[in-house]
């Protein structure tokens, strides 16, 4: 019976125009003490990056089993890439839409059982070595010959300081609590020259989980003025510190508010009762650039938007952008103003004066004419939140909304009362971000985020 063996796979490509001349790069890496075992590197002329990269899966796949070619099925390979595209693809998460990349995928998935390999996205920072090796190719094409390894400087960084046998910094998407832990452990090991502890003892320093409202544990510093965490009943979700179980990889809803309509700037009510506007030439812009953000971050997984006009058209300059579907869900559609739709405050002031004073009052009061309410709007989107997080527990997924709705889903996440939401400003094409954990704690990780538009 063969001896299980494990490697982690690092693979990288590129090209300089897309498509311009292009390379790949590949590592396979002993995940117990972090020293590379095998260096792969291809100057392939004229591609995309896409075809780039996957021809580095390929190569890395193939450096993996020629290691160990009696290993068969006992081998088991991780791989680790900063390009979501090929890690989506090859989970069986995301669809081909080009036709150049599903042969690219067939010959990647040929070389070893589908069993044996794993796929995980790494920020483009947690993958030097394999870009190293890219570039390198790249510049030995540009000068006419082919990559060598006996003059490759890729593996610049030092191996890792683990012992064998230690467990390997755990790695998730935003927000991920036990991974930004096992980072600081990691982290906190090294400055005490010791090893990480094991698996069995994730939480047992005295570190601040994410739901505390302090910086994250992804950090790496010890934190200061640690208490012990207080009693609680069985069963009720852990709060601050101390210890908890792994609650594992939360379900992250990254909440854009729509591009400007006509009537964002007049600051007029535009609900689901009025008249559906579409983006405005602001609000395009607002959508693209949006999209370029969510590109370039890559963790984006799913795409699901509110059925009015405004946000379609925004979801979709994202979906083009990431190579996504959208889902419509009619949950997140905006608050139904009634007969205040394109009016401004100081008109629904005029008009609806004590109207308008009883529904700043009670949750409970709609707008004139048989609107809805906000106590109406936190049931609708309490359900969605609830179905979402049980549907997508362990991603990331895009929420392409409104005003009220995102207001509550940070409202609600929080547990501040109604008023709350009168003291928010959600400005158009913002980003705000709610991670939710397995034990029913919520994390707001970011709100009225405007940075890309600038």
């Amino acid at each position: 019976m063969s001896v299980a063996r494990q490697v982690v796979v690092e693979a990288d490509g590129g090209s300089r125009g897309n498509p311009g001349p292009a390379g790949y790069g590949a590592v396979v890496i002993d995940p117990a003490t972090g020293e590379p075992l095998a260096e792969t590197a291809e100057y392939i002329g004229v591609a995309t990056n896409n075809v780039a990269e996957y021809r580095g899966l390929i190569a890395g796949l193939t450096a993996a089993k020629a290691l160990f070619p009696d290993a068969g099925e006992a081998l088991r390979v991780h791989v680790r890439m900063d390009s979501k595209l090929v890690v989506e693809q090859m989970s069986g998460r995301w669809k081909f839409k080009h036709p150049d990349m599903k042969p690219l995928a067939a010959r990647a998935a040929a070389i070893l059982p589908p069993s044996s390999v794993t796929y995980e996205w790494i920020p483009r920072a947690q993958n030097k070595h394999a870009d190293r090796l890219a570039n390198e190719a790249m510049d030995a094409g540009r000068d006419g010959r082919q990559w060598e390894a006996s003059a490759s400087t890729a593996a610049l960084d030092p191996p890792s300081a683990r012992t064998p046998g230690t467990p390997s910094p755990v790695q998730g998407p935003p927000g991920d609590q036990a991974a930004g832990a096992a980072r600081a452990r990691t982290a906190l090991a090294a400055a005490r020259g010791t090893a990480a502890p094991a698996a069995d003892a994730l939480f047992s320093l005295a570190e601040e989980p994410a739901e505390s409202g302090g910086e994250p544990a992804e950090s790496g510093g010890e934190p200061t003025d640690a208490h012990p965490a207080p009693q609680q009943s069985a069963g009720a979700p852990q709060t601050g510190w101390g210890a908890a179980p792994d609650l594992g990889a939360p379900a992250t809803l990254v909440l854009l508010r729509h591009g400007e309509t006509a009537l964002t700037p007049e600051k007029r009510f535009s609900g689901s009762g009025g008249t559906d506007p579409e983006l405005s030439a602001v609000g395009r812009g607002q959508a693209e650039r949006a999209a370029e953000h969510f590109a370039a971050l890559g963790t984006v997984q799913e795409i699901i938007s509110s059925p009015l006009r405004r946000c379609r058209e925004t979801a979709v300059a994202v979906a083009a952008r990431l190579g996504l579907d959208v889902r419509i869900d009619e949950s997140l559609r905006e608050t139904d103003f009634g007969a205040w739709e394109g009016l401004t405050f100081g008109e629904v002031r005029e008009r609806y004066g004590d109207d308008l004073t009883a529904w700043l009052a009670s949750p409970d009061t709609a707008p004139t004419g048989g609107g809805e309410s906000f106590a109406e709007v936190a049931e609708r989107i309490a359900a969605a939140r609830d179905r979402l997080v049980a549907r997508y527990a362990g991603r990331t997924v895009l929420l392409v909304t409104h005003v009220t709705p995102i207001k509550t889903f940070v409202r609600l996440a929080l547990g501040a009362p109604p008023e709350a939401l009168f003291r928010m400003e959600l400005s158009a094409a913002s980003i705000s971000t709610v991670a939710y954990y397995g034990d029913g704690n919520a994390s707001v990780r970011l709100l009225n985020d405007t940075s890309h538009l600038r």
